[in-house]
């Protein structure tokens, strides 16, 4: 099986990608360019971390807590939608980890779309202008 990266080291990735993904480009051509192939690591690597934040989160709802709910259930005589509301509480900090990492994954990949625009806006303006390309 491939390394699983701890919860701890996905948390401080995530807030690494975070704060990235809340920097303002400049509109230097260079830069953007740099931008969109650092963009395409973070997308590669933030679906692995997702893929690690969800492992974490199934062996989470596998663990001691989801016997311990079961053992409730059995004498509670719970509904359906309550043991998963259980879970689900039980794992709280795990779900938020994956809803998290996914939509840094995602905000790459807009970034990254947005950056070419930009790039070719930029590209365009030069040639229009005659400056550089």
């Amino acid at each position: 099986m491939n390394y699983i990266t701890p919860i701890s080291d996905l948390n401080k990735e995530a807030e690494q990608i975070q704060a990235f993904c809340e920097v303002t480009p400049s509109d230097n051509p260079q830069e953007i360019a740099e931008r969109i192939a650092d963009i395409g690591v973070l997308i590669a690597r933030s679906g692995k971390m997702l893929a690690d934040a969800k492992y974490h989160l199934n062996q989470k709802k596998k663990d001691e807590t989801v016997d311990m709910v079961i053992k409730i259930i059995s004498k509670e005589k719970l509904s359906a939608k309550v043991q998963n509301a259980l879970v689900d509480s039980i794992c709280r900090d795990e779900q938020y980890l994956c809803d998290w990492i996914e939509r840094l994954n995602r905000t790459c990949v807009h970034q990254q779309e947005a950056m070419r625009s930009l790039l070719s806006y930029e590209k365009e303006s030069m040639r229009v202008t005659k400056i550089g390309y």
